[in-house]
């Protein structure tokens, strides 16, 4: 089973921060305030488009389709109020070149919506559990940690916020 890391470590006094992946790469989030970096919501629809944007270009290269020209709209719609989830993504490949194949187009775009793309399997789920937690350290060097909620498939929420938390010392 592989296993995804993912930081985002505050940047100055605003809403900024830089995000790094395990894989070395970073970039910064921000809010609109700061406008120096997309918001993470926005990253929703833009990883769904870049996953499925790799499987079908990958596809239909294998198909020997000669593409001179690839995009993949995403386009999010979120609810008014919070959390502001999404409950609608629409995905658009534009596909250009001198003698496109519609049926194999049609075909990549299934089997990536269907077989490959884990960001769209995950999406379109409901299988995801997230567990959310926190790890305190004092300026003494003790830590405090504990798990506050897990959310997703039969998650119980009040059950996993009453754990008491642990400490642990510096040395240990």
């Amino acid at each position: 089973m592989a296993v995804k890391t993912a930081s985002v470590t505050l940047d100055g006094t605003t809403l900024r921060f830089v995000a790094r992946s395990g894989s070395g790469h970073s970039f910064v989030l921000d809010d609109g305030r700061g406008d120096t970096g997309p918001r993470p919501a926005e990253l929703i629809p833009m990883a769904l488009a870049a996953c499925t944007a790799m499987d079908v270009i990958s596809i239909l290269r294998k198909k020997r389709q000669e593409v001179t020209r690839y995009e993949v709209r995403a386009e999010g719609v979120q609810m008014d109020g919070h959390p502001n989830a999404f409950t609608r993504i629409d995905v658009v490949h534009v596909v250009e070149g001198p003698s496109i194949d519609v049926d194999a187009v049609r075909r990549a775009i299934e089997l990536s919506a269907t077989k490959y793309c884990s960001v769209g399997a995950t999406l379109s789920s409901g299988i995801t559990e997230i567990h959310h937690a926190y790890l305190v350290r004092d300026g003494d060097g003790s830590e405090q940690t504990a798990e506050v909620l897990v959310l997703g498939p039969g998650a119980d929420p009040v059950g996993t916020a009453a754990e008491a938390p642990a400490t642990v010392s510096a040395t240990g």
